[in-house]
């Protein structure tokens, strides 16, 4: 210290020098975060893994939806009106990739208009970035959306970025809010105007510096970072570098009331509180640095902080110095005392119950915080809305959704098949309908579409019951046209038989008896069809009739050439034998036709399966194809459903339905031509499932890994083990007390879903890393004083005194850092800076007065296990 005294201003000019340059020179951390996106999901996760796989099939990746809200029901001037609008945005070019024509069929029609006809979707699907999605919005919404028309732009891609953009305008406000806060705040607790100065000055260089080198790093190293970045860097480095500062002026205030020359009070003040500040930051740098091994990206992008608390520390043993070697006595003007260094009456009556009476006081800390424990449910939210304000567009595009079509619809789950070989053939189809069923049968799914199901409702004409029933209405109707032909043969025979009485000849004679013969063995067909429906045969017996009957009629025709007489009549008769031949030759066309489909339906092996057969070359018929571009891709081998909700997609329920989708489908295709395919799961729910269990599962591994660090550096330095794990367990009890009273206050009261899923885990790092510090600064006190103390109890009640009003002064500062978040308007921020400040107050207030003194004079001289301490002589 001494070193940094002498050379003080120059390290001064330096700091200041290097802080200005690097500030010019560095990136810009919040396009950083911008870029880096909102989720960040590991390649592993299922709606990644489904992204990746339309991605590489040049699949359009993006989806914005323009949602037009009629003033009355749709007529032909407002479908003109939106088919030009179509046309337009078409007309764009990239990144633009197809745009769906609401009126192009009926299945798309009923898929994007309202029942109630006032509300029209219309999907853009986009080949680019969530950046560029937002750019085309911009553009559409500037250049072809009528002014006299009402029209929403949402989608996934527009909701990220107005979640970013919140995000860093919540960062402005709290930028803002917390200087005018802090310095607020220690103006009232030095009383005086340089004093607040001198702490923002500090924190601010480091905050800059820390930024800059944040920023290279992710250039760098690809060093983790997302929106949270920059505004845990600013709360936790004013927060936490004003508390050290009380904790370095109070002392220093304290050593130069005690008459110290000032270079002697800057020892000494470095030599106590220096020391406890050193202990305290190095735990806080172990307890960010920690998250480094998390896994997911958001929860590593706080390991940043661990940077900026390394440059506090420089900082403070560097700049603090020089300004109280320079202002000397004049840091406190005009203020000539202070009361951050006077004994805290409040800690020192606490202390007589938590010293004096320490079961009585664990039980008090007991009664407050039990019931609040019990009372938490880990009621978590995935919904990325809440985020944001309800004025911006694409939540009012979202809400108009869910009004006309219902919630599922808003965001459907995106079901993404990719086999080796093609899935549109008609031997496979009927097993992804039988999947798109054993889907839709799971408890709150509203509609699954499909190539097959395209408005969500089953096409019949698939399904093997219904195509028998068609094929029986075809027997009766070929047995009524055989009877059609009996009859109408019947009549030519009779006339013929008058004829040939009238004018003779043989031939005519033998014409009549063969007709006769004929409707005898169209009879016997007939009767044969009804009693053995043996179709094959049936045709084949109705080949030799109408070879009969060929003829016959060219015996007709024949006699009409030697009967000029009844020429007219004869060939009028050998008309109708030949229009009877034709008949015959349609009925045995059909009944081949049934004759293949029975065999079809006989050898396919999917019909046992599923029910369903598709006749060969099915899928070549025109009204196929524009469900073919809809849902299948890389030439067939991929597919693609939609699964509807009856849901809010970014609801807890959706990602439970999400896990029994994925059950179902499993279950499904085993045993399956579909066995082998790799199915992936897209869109909004399927991306809250995935984070609710990436989060869980980093939650526990990050925190414990946590939780040992910090385990091992305070035994260290506290040359303990008894007290760390009581200071950890002490912090354990405040959070999850802290985080049911934020739980009861946003669930409970304010309705809320539950608690956004990344607070949690970053309500537990700050308050476990900043609370530490205050047991620290009580411990460390209690230590330097057991050193000459007359007894254990004694030093406790001193170092009560003494850190109270420090430790007091600090959490409510640091509270109040945090509570520059509230205004921010970002739903997470809002429930993160409730965990902290509850937490600090009742820590600060309550379980640190109360139960750590209580718990530490309880083990007496043991609170030292297994090192010891040694008393001062």
């Amino acid at each position: 210290m001494q070193t940094i005294l002498k050379w003080k201003w120059p390290i001064m000019i330096g700091l200041i020098v290097l802080t200005a340059a690097l500030f010019l020179v560095a990136p810009n951390l919040t396009e950083q975060a911008e870029e880096a996106g909102s989720f960040q999901l590991s390649e592993q996760a299922d709606s990644q893994r489904a992204a990746t796989i339309l991605e590489s099939a040049d699949v359009s990746g993006q989806t914005i939806s323009l949602v037009i809200e009629l003033e009355s029901e749709l007529n032909e001037a407002s479908e003109q009106q939106i088919a030009d609008m179509r046309e337009e945005i078409e007309a764009l070019g990239d990144p633009v990739s197809t745009v769906l024509d609401p009126f192009e069929n009926e299945e798309l029609e009923a898929q994007l208009v309202a029942e109630d006809r006032q509300t029209v979707l219309l999907p853009v699907s986009i080949e680019g970035t969530d950046e560029e999605a937002a750019a085309l919005a911009d553009d559409i919404r500037e250049t072809i959306v009528p002014e006299d028309l009402t029209v929403y732009l949402t989608g996934e891609a527009i909701i990220n970025q107005d979640v970013n953009t919140s995000a860093q305008e919540g960062l402005k406000k709290t930028e803002i809010i917390t200087v005018i806060l802090i310095f607020g705040l220690l103006l009232a607790v030095f009383r005086s105007f340089i004093t607040p100065i001198i702490p923002l000055v500090a924190v601010g260089l480091s905050y800059l510096l820390s930024q800059s080198l944040v920023a290279f790093f992710i250039d760098w190293f690809g060093f983790p970072v997302s929106n949270y970045t920059q505004i845990f860097l600013v709360a936790i480095l004013f927060g936490l570098g004003t508390d050290y500062c009380i904790l370095l002026l109070s002392r220093y205030k304290e050593e130069l009331t005690e008459g110290k020359e000032v270079q002697e009070a800057i020892l000494n003040t470095y030599r106590t509180a220096g020391k406890t500040l050193f202990i305290s930051g190095f735990s806080g740098f172990i307890a960010f640095a920690a998250i480094g091994f998390a896994e997911f990206p958001i929860f590593k992008s706080a390991v940043a902080v661990a940077v900026g608390i390394a440059i506090l520390l420089v900082v403070l043993f560097t700049v603090m110095p020089f300004f109280m070697a320079v202002l000397k006595d004049k840091l406190f003007w005009p203020s000539k005392g202070s009361a951050s260094h006077k004994d805290s009456k409040l800690w020192i009556w606490i202390g007589k119950l938590s010293v004096n009476r320490p079961l009585w006081s664990m039980l008090l800390v007991a009664a407050i915080t039990v019931p609040l424990l019990f009372s938490y449910n880990n009621d978590l939210s995935f919904n990325t809305v809440d985020e944001i304000s309800s004025d911006y567009e694409s939540v009012k595009g979202l809400d108009a959704i869910e009004d006309a079509f219902g919630a599922g619809n808003t965001m459907p789950v995106q079901v993404v098949i990719k086999g080796e070989e093609s899935l549109t053939a008609e031997e496979t189809l009927p097993y992804l309908d039988a999947l798109a069923q054993d889907m839709e049968k799971v408890e709150g799914v509203d509609m699954v579409r499909a190539i097959t199901r395209p408005t969500g409702s089953v096409i019949d004409e698939f399904f093997v019951d219904h195509q028998l029933g068609l094929i029986a209405e075809g027997l009766v109707e070929a047995n009524t046209g055989i009877g059609e032909v009996q009859s109408g043969l019947g009549e030519i025979e009779t006339n013929l038989e008058t004829i040939s009485g009238q004018a003779g000849g043989d031939g005519l004679r033998e014409a009549a008896a063969g007709l006769s013969q004929v409707n005898g063995q169209l009879e016997q067909i007939s009767g044969g069809l009804q009693q053995s429906g043996n179709i094959e045969q049936t045709v084949g017996a109705l080949t030799q009739v109408n070879a009969g009957l060929s003829e016959i009629e060219q015996g007709l025709n024949g006699a009409a050439g030697q009967y000029d007489e009844l020429a007219s009549g004869l060939g009028e008769l050998a008309q109708g034998v030949g229009a009877s031949a034709d008949g015959l030759s349609e009925i045995t066309e059909g009944l081949t036709e049934i004759a293949d489909t029975l065999t079809g339906i006989s050898d396919s092996e999917a019909v046992r399966g599923t029910g369903i057969y598709l006749p060969e070359g099915t899928l070549e018929q025109e009204e196929f194809e524009p469900l073919l571009d809809q849902y299948a891709f890389a030439d067939g081998e991929g597919m693609v459903m939609e699964v509807v909700l009856e849901e809010d997609p970014y609801s807890p329920e959706a990602i439970d339905i999400v896990a029994s989708l994925k059950e179902a489908a499993e279950r499904s295709i085993n045993g399956t031509p579909l066995e082998d395919v790799d199915i992936a799961y897209g869109g909004v729910p399927s991306i809250n499932s995935d984070l609710k269990d990436i989060s869980e599962s980093d939650f526990t591994r990050t925190v414990s890994i946590m939780l040992a660090s910090l385990f091992v550096v305070l035994a260290v330095l506290l040359r303990s083990f008894i007290m760390p794990l009581f200071m950890i367990g002490s912090l354990l009890l405040t959070y999850y007390s802290s985080i049911a009273i934020t739980e009861l206050i946003f669930v409970g009261w304010l309705g809320y879903d539950g608690i956004t899923w990344a607070v949690p885990f970053f309500g537990f790092v700050m308050l476990v890393s900043l609370g530490i510090d205050y047991s620290i600064f009580l411990l460390d006190r209690y230590r330097e004083e057991a050193l000459t103390a007359a007894d254990f109890s004694k030093a406790m009640h001193r170092s009560m005194a003494k850190m109270g009003t420090v430790i007091i002064t600090a959490a409510i500062l640091l509270a109040g850092t945090f509570g520059a978040m509230l205004p921010s308007g970002v739903l997470s921020l809002m429930q993160i800076a409730t965990i902290v400040i509850t937490g600090l107050l009742l820590y600060g207030l309550i379980v640190l007065p109360l139960l750590v003194p209580a718990i530490t004079v309880s083990f007496a001289g043991g609170a030292w296990w297994p090192f010891g301490l040694k008393k001062k002589k």
